[in-house]
């Protein structure tokens, strides 16, 4: 019972990293119809941003306080994430509204080529890492209730406490402000939303923005726990099958999703890979994501879509 769950433990903190970059790709689809691609690439750009400026502020400025220098590191990032998104909007997408989802697919295929050769040009190639101070000891927990306890990864635990505190913040964004009702609006229906004044290219900038927000965060976390290299790109691409269980248009579709892939992930590694192999935990959540296309196309939580002619 203890391995159980362990083992179930571990799935639920891997599922919320999944859902924060499942996360990026709901919020553009809503606003935007955009299917983003590039949100792998987001993300590594986003680690490397925070993995360089982390080395260049106390080569150049001399300053070393730990705190300060993530502090600046994470706020340099963040505002070259804003960039990006404004970038993107503006030269590329603003110009592509009401286009083939072909189309735009293509050219979220395209900016995730260009992302990865920018961030190679500016950032250089090499392996860098993310030093934000999180534990790295395994704690043991409910020692009087298990023999031997059950043993938690505080570095996944930390983890997956900053994912959830950033989805919970969003959820009120999306719910409480008003630019929150803005995006919901515009999510539901772009011409409605435009008739009664909303701006939809400046809610597609905040919405690219908090994606790339939400990118940045992904890449901090896995930054510290992998490294930041080429290879994070594809990590990130592991979301897509949170994405299609959830639905395209759910926000807790994509968390809901993140905690059942990780988890079936976690629980089919132990207990099946024994009989069919060793990592099954790579090509799992693909295989559960091609049932659930194949059985309800829409996702859990995602909305019906149906052509009138």
């Amino acid at each position: 019972m203890a391995f159980f769950l362990e083992t179930l433990f571990g799935g639920l903190m891997a599922g919320m990293l999944y859902s924060l970059v499942a996360l990026g790709f709901v919020l553009i689809y809503k606003a935007s119809g955009v299917f983003n691609f590039a949100q792998g690439a987001m993300v590594l750009f986003a680690a490397l941003a925070m993995a360089r400026f982390g080395e260049w502020i106390p080569a150049y400025t001399g300053i070393n306080h730990f705190v300060l220098v993530n502090l600046l590191a994470f706020t340099g990032a963040a505002a070259v994430m804003f960039v990006v998104a404004w970038v993107i909007e503006f030269l590329v997408l603003r110009h592509l509204v009401n286009q083939e989802g072909t189309t735009l697919l293509m050219a979220t295929l395209g900016i995730t080529y260009f992302l990865d050769g920018l961030g190679q040009s500016i950032f250089g190639s090499d392996i860098y890492k993310i030093d934000v101070g999180m534990p790295k000891e395994p704690v043991m927990l409910m020692e009087s209730t298990f023999d031997g306890g059950i043993m938690i990864n505080q570095e996944d635990l930390v983890a997956a406490v900053i994912a959830a505190a950033l989805v919970a913040l969003l959820s009120v964004f999306f719910q409480k402000t008003t630019t929150g009702r803005a995006l919901r609006a515009v999510a539901d229906d772009h011409q409605a939303a435009q008739s009664i004044g909303i701006p939809l290219n400046r809610i597609w900038v905040i919405v690219w923005c908090v994606a790339g927000v939400v990118a940045l965060v992904a890449g901090m976390i896995w930054g510290s726990k992998l490294g930041v290299q080429f290879s994070l790109s594809t990590v990130a691409l592991r979301a897509l099958p949170v994405v299609i269980l959830g639905g395209l248009t759910s926000v807790p579709g994509a968390i809901i999703g993140g905690l059942i892939i990780g988890v079936g992930e976690k629980l089919s590694e132990v207990f099946l890979g024994p009989y069919v192999g060793g990592g099954i935990e790579i090509w799992f959540a693909y295989v559960l994501a091609l049932g659930f296309l194949l059985i309800r196309p829409q996702g859990l939580f995602g909305e019906k879509i149906i052509d009138r002619v």
